[in-house]
Formats: structure tokens, sequence, C-alpha cells
């Protein structure tokens, strides 16, 4: 089975009706849009698709929807994280079953769990899915703790198909860690993608690809710290929004035909956000290509 490499985007989730349903006739745009770009692969219902505000149902038919239009033109890997350890296990299966290349999980939010509880809610994902590869997708800022660094380690022994981690903590000293030696590791922070590849990073997972897949796509086949330094500046202009809904703005204004919708709680910008968005569009559209 092939391995994720290089240049992979942690897709947003086409909306519609306000954020109630999946706007599945746009999926299959977005997916040609991210070919278009010279992407790797794609990551569906991660932290920038909003995944945990779905429910089971909608997140399976999601990572239908991504699996078909991607037509073996991109690797599909399926964040299955979710609240309980019975919706991880079911999601990573239904992964397995739809054809995805590849499962990551993030630990569970909201209780921060020991390492004994991490590492029996990890087996249990990696075995609902294998022999699919496994990832781990350390994000403390959103998990709300840290994966314990001793039990990765030793994660190989009872789950095998463990293949390798998106870290997407930040700076470089939090980041350095989780270079485990005979694991993939993927750069979430665009800023740190020229340093993380240089230490032994595969490649990136990055949110930011989901909307300029050419800049990151670039870096990452010829990284250089000013590349790096770059993306961070653009990432930061988008993050001054509300980032989803300003993302998604963003590809409308690229002609991927896909609305502004996100899933409440999150928001659509404002009257006065939107018009700052508006000033602001014709540089970051002049950022679009290498």
């Amino acid at each position: 089975m092939e391995r994720l490499r290089g240049t992979v985007a942690a897709a947003l989730t086409p909306l519609t009706a306000g954020g109630i349903a999946i706007d599945e006739t746009a999926v299959g745009a977005y997916v040609d849009f991210l070919v278009a770009g010279g992407l790797d692969g794609v990551l569906a219902f991660g932290t920038n698709g909003e995944a945990v505000l779905f429910d089971v149902a909608e997140r399976k038919r999601g990572l239908e929807l991504f699996r078909a239009a991607a037509h073996d033109r991109l690797l599909v890997a399926a964040h299955c994280g979710a609240q309980t350890t019975a919706e991880t296990v079911e999601l990573a299966a239904h992964a397995a079953e739809a054809g995805a290349d590849a499962v990551a999980v993030i630990g569970p939010p909201y209780f921060k769990l020991d390492a004994e509880a991490q590492r029996r809610h990890l087996v249990a994902a990696a075995r609902a899915c294998e022999p699919l590869p496994f990832y781990v997708y350390e994000f403390a800022a959103t998990a709300g703790y840290p994966f314990d660094l001793e039990m990765l380690r030793r994660l190989r022994d009872d789950a095998p198909n463990f293949t390798g981690l998106k870290v997407s903590d930040a700076p470089f000293d939090a980041f350095e860690p989780y270079l485990l030696d005979g694991l993939d590791v993927f750069v979430g922070p665009e800023l740190l993608i020229a340093r993380g590849l240089a230490a032994g990073a595969v490649g990136a997972v990055s949110a930011l690809a989901g909307v300029y897949p050419e800049r990151v796509a670039a870096v990452v086949r010829e990284p250089t710290e000013q590349g790096a330094v770059a993306l961070g500046a653009i990432r930061a202009r988008l993050e001054r929004f509300p980032r989803h809904a300003a993302a998604k703005r963003f590809l409308a204004a690229r002609g991927v035909p896909i609305g502004p919708d996100v899933r409440p709680p999150l928001r659509d910008l404002a009257s006065d956000e939107l018009a700052e968005l508006e000033r602001e569009l014709p540089g970051l559209l002049a950022e679009a290509t290498p």
C-alpha cells in the first residue's frame, strides 16, 4: 500500500444551508482544484474540515464523497478522531471499508487523558482500520493535552500499522520531540515546513494547502526558510478573520464553487470583516502562485 508523502491538504468541508448540510455538489470541484494544485494527498474532516462538529453519519458520507472525487488522483487520509473511543473506532473501520488510504486520529478533547488512556484509545482505533496506515494527530492546543512520547514509542508493539504522525505543535521546540525514529512525520504549521523537513519529516499536512495548494506544494518540494516564512505570513493574514469562513470565501474568489457556510458554533464574517477581506482579496490572490 502506498504511503503518504509530500504535500497533503487539510481539506475544508463544503457546506450549504447555513452549515446544516454537506454541499455534495461542491466536493468534486474542490478536489479537482486540489489536484490541479499539485498536491499528493488530502486529509478529509480534520480540524480545517470542522470534523468534530459533524455526527458519525455525516463524516462517513463526507469521506465517501472525497474518496469518490479523488479517483485515485490523490491519496485520501481520513481523520477519524472523535470524542469517544466507540465513535472513533466506528469511523476508522468505515474509512477502511470506504477505500481510504490512511487514517489519522487526534486525542479526544476535553478530558486530559493520561498515557494509558491515550494508548488504549489509539490501539482501538488502529486495530479498527488494519491494515491501513495509522497516523497519530498531535495537536496539544486543540486536544487540550499532548500525546505522551514514551507511549508513542511503545505504540507499535500493540498497533503494527502505526505509521507516523501529523504534528501541529509550535514552536519548533514543541514540534521536534515528535520526530520519532522509524515514523513518518508530517509538519502541520507552515512556518515550520523547512525546519521540519530538514530534521527528517516526510511532508506537510497543511491547512493553507486547502486554499493555496500551489504555494505549499512548491515549498515542500524545494524547502527554504524564506518560503516557509512566506507561507506563515499568508496564513496569518487569513487568520485575522474567522478562518474557516474566510478560507471558503477566498476559495470562491479563486473560482471554486463553494459557499462561505460553516457549521455553528463557527460563524461567518461580520459585515465589517467581510469588507476588510474584500479589500485584502487582491493581495491574497496575488500570492496564489509560486
